[in-house]
């Protein structure tokens, strides 16, 4: 399980909202690489990851990037716990 803090002016950086100009929302990008990845070794995904995080500007370390590669190379759900600042 992860966990990240998101600024509530910037959760739209990790999810997905319609209503948002922002065009980088990280829960889209995972989303299609759990479907496109699934079964592909971790070191394979996580450089995609990081990818899509630094798109989005989220601050996620290397060990959660490589928790979350190997859920979605595995097909394990993943959760991710966000705590909204500011």
């Amino acid at each position: 399980m992860g966990e990240i803090f998101v600024n509530a002016r910037h959760i739209d950086h990790l999810l997905h909202d319609p209503s948002s100009a922002y065009g980088a929302p990280y829960q889209r990008a995972y989303a299609e690489l759990a479907v496109s990845h699934r079964g592909r070794p971790v070191d394979e995904i996580v450089p995609l990851l990081r990818a899509a995080a630094d798109r989005a500007l989220l601050g996620f370390t290397g060990a959660d990037l490589i928790e979350q590669a190997e859920a979605i190379s595995s097909g394990a759900p993943y959760e991710l716990r966000v705590h909204v600042t500011g």
